[in-house]
């Protein structure tokens, strides 16, 4: 499916725990392996894409790119579709049932499929996406390398209680309807606490932080301490997609040994 002359795409059915059917999207080179690869973990979002919209597409000609849709994603949606917002705050008051153990067990169960495919480097696989990219990567030692932008589980509770803005509005509508619950969701999400998985991070990380004076700027993500700092990069914001985009995707090249970047028509 959505084949060029220089890739080929299929569609991908897995299974994670419940037991749970994932639908993926695989694209893999028309040309001679194994090629490093592209692993989009699950996205906070209802839509699942092949590649991240504006990409160029001819990223797909250099990497194996692999999209997983979580469940309650489109196309991921039996039988449970996801309502945005409310995702976020799904059995939040129970830690064992939070809907996110879940969503992050089919990041990893979508890194073992990955890591399953004989054209893949397997020295060369980043992980890209928000806080379940590095968190997938923490639990899963075939990720060499990180490109996180973190979102929902850095300082939640404290960042919550400074926003009126989704996603982080879901947990204050969440309190607001059951206050009662208030430790119990705040224990919830310690356990989800960025930090702490980024302890057992041992690939080459890059944290793209918020423009600075943001509750997730440079000096909040600081605070993030991975097994060696000197595999750590943080990039504080531009406040520009072309110029934040420009660097991830040259800090992926130079990663990976390639001269140059692959970049979108409008970004040249």
């Amino acid at each position: 499916m959505r084949s060029t002359e220089f890739a080929t795409m299929y569609s991908v059915r897995i299974t994670s725990i419940g037991p749970y059917r994932l639908f993926g999207y695989l694209s893999i080179p028309n040309s001679d392996g194994p090629h490093p690869a592209i692993y989009y973990a699950g996205k906070y979002g209802s839509v699942l894409e092949t590649i991240p919209q504006g990409t160029s597409n001819y990223i797909r000609s250099r990497f194996i790119t692999f999209s997983i849709g979580t469940r309650g994603q489109r196309n991921s949606d039996q039988p449970f579709s996801a309502m945005f917002p409310g995702l976020l705050t799904i059995d939040i008051h129970k830690h064992q049932n939070y809907i996110f153990r879940s969503i992050v067990a089919d990041c990893v169960r979508g890194i073992e499929f990955l890591m399953s495919s004989d054209d893949v480097d397997p020295t060369r696989i980043v992980a890209v996406g928000n806080d379940l990219s590095l968190i997938s990567a923490a639990l899963h030692d075939g990720i060499t390398h990180v490109v996180c932008t973190p979102d929902l589980f850095h300082k939640t509770m404290s960042r919550a209680s400074k926003t009126s803005s989704y996603p982080l509005e879901e947990i204050n509508d969440y309190l607001r309807l059951h206050s009662e619950n208030e430790s119990e969701v705040e224990n919830t999400l310690a356990y989800f606490e960025l930090g702490l998985f980024a302890r057992n991070i041992k690939s080459n990380t890059l944290l793209m932080a918020g423009p600075n004076g943001s509750e997730l700027d440079k000096r909040s993500l600081e605070s993030i301490k991975v097994v060696s700092q000197e595999i750590l990069t943080i990039h504080e914001s531009e406040n520009s997609t072309y110029l934040d985009g420009l660097f991830s995707t040259k800090w992926i090249t130079d990663q990976f040994g390639f001269k140059q970047p692959i970049l979108p028509a409008h970004w040249q």
